[in-house]
């Protein structure tokens, strides 16, 4: 059978990869600091199909995709995704609750945003939050509007590009200066008065995410794994990850690599032996950080 990767996720407080096979089973493997992981693209990329539920429904024609890019599926099924999603602001009548909550990705860069309580920080790893705190919580509606006030009070985005979360992370201070802007920000939107009845405050309780990821484990960063090809070898000894990125040390010549596994994500994907090296794959796009990096955290 042939498994089909669907990228890194969060699971349990740890990344994971999923995979979805040919008829439409599904299965994820833990992804462990200092151990080594090796795959090679044994076909054409395709399309994932639709997340519902917390599994995959699989896409009817099994469509390829663009080779390069970090979403694995077809137009119609990006569009019956968006078309029930609550980050695309396209669903208002979920009844779940729903936190607000404060990130935090490096010196001045921080967002608001929310995630269903269910999903406790979930939400915050999967994109790469360094640290956070939660602000309110309580019905869809009541979070959202709580959440456009706390971006105009506090001047603060509910979305930021990946890219820049990624080039932030040089030079983090510690774990004590890295909450103080959170419970800055805290601080004022806890004086605010116009928050919704039905959304219930939250005490600022910053939760930091550099043991998680691992972040001292890295002290420099070489290059970006950023698209593959039919061919293609993904290798080395996992030192940390953080949101969709996986830091790895290659076998050989000891190279630094981010790659982002969105762009694993729809390719039918290969255990190939310990000691192969990403450099050797034939259509790998690695693109290259020049100079001297003295750490990406």
């Amino acid at each position: 059978m042939t498994w089909w990767c669907t990228g890194m996720r969060w699971r349990g407080g740890g990344p994971v990869f999923g995979w979805v096979g040919d008829g439409g089973g599904e299965r994820e493997s833990g992804v462990r600091f200092g151990e080594s992981v090796a795959f090679r693209v044994g076909g054409e990329r395709r399309c994932l199909g639709v997340w519902r539920g917390g599994r995959w429904t699989v896409c009817p024609g099994r469509d390829a995709v663009p080779v390069r890019g970090t979403r694995a599926q077809c137009a119609e099924c990006a569009a019956i995704d968006r078309s029930r999603s609550v980050a695309a602001d396209t669903i208002a009548d979920d009844p779940r609750p729903y936190h607000v909550y404060l990130a935090w990705f490096g010196d001045g860069l921080v967002k608001v945003g929310i995630t269903g309580v269910e999903r406790g920080s979930a939400r915050l790893l999967e994109q790469g939050a360094v640290a956070f705190t939660w602000l309110g919580q309580g019905p869809l509606m009541a979070a959202r509007r709580a959440e456009e006030l706390l971006r105009v009070a506090l001047g603060v985005p509910d979305r930021i590009p990946y890219e820049r979360k990624r080039v932030v992370r040089g030079g983090l201070p510690g774990v004590g200066e890295r909450g103080a802007e959170l419970v800055r920000a805290h601080g004022v939107a806890a004086g605010l008065d116009q928050w919704p009845e039905s959304l219930e405050r939250l005490p600022c309780q910053v939760v930091d995410h550099g043991e998680v990821f691992g972040l001292r484990a890295i002290d420099r960063v070489d290059a970006v794994v950023s698209g593959l090809g039919e061919g293609a070898v993904v290798a080395g000894r996992v030192a940390a990850a953080a949101g969709p990125d996986l830091h790895l040390v290659e076998a050989r010549g000891e190279r630094r690599l981010v790659v982002d596994t969105r762009v694993l994500a729809g390719w039918p994907l290969e255990r190939v032996p310990e000691g192969a090296s990403g450099a050797g794959g034939t259509r790998l796009a690695v693109r290259e950080i020049p100079g001297v990096q003295g750490g990406l955290f």
